[in-house]
């Protein structure tokens, strides 16, 4: 359970940290309003928060894991969020990287 709410906060915080980075390229409200992107950051970093606590939680205080879960998580959102916000072209070079990312999660979860 603590892995499953681990990745969920941290897709969530992935999400959203897209659109407070990238989102001022797209959107004209979030670039005019420097302030209210920035400070995003404050319910974004209790959503990470939150996702490190229960993926060390599930494995038993190691932060690794938490890390490199987190790390594939933001790869994988990066690569869908580019795609569907910017239509980014699916490159080999970045379909590549995301089957690393989803490699490296699965390592995490499946290798005990």
């Amino acid at each position: 359970m603590n892995i499953f709410k681990g990745i969920l906060y941290n897709v969530i915080a992935q999400i959203f940290t897209f659109l407070q980075l990238q989102g001022q390229l797209k959107y004209d409200f979030l670039k005019n309003n420097i302030w209210f992107t920035a400070m995003m950051g404050v319910p974004l970093s209790l959503l990470y928060i939150l996702s490190v606590r229960h993926l060390t939680a599930a494995y038993n205080g190691q932060m690794w894991p938490s890390r490199l879960i987190g790390f594939g998580t933001g790869v994988i959102i990066f690569t869908i969020m580019s795609y569907l916000m910017f239509k980014e072209p699916l490159s080999l070079k970045t379909l590549t990287c995301l089957g690393l990312g989803v490699c490296i999660i699965l390592i995490q979860i499946l290798w005990k």
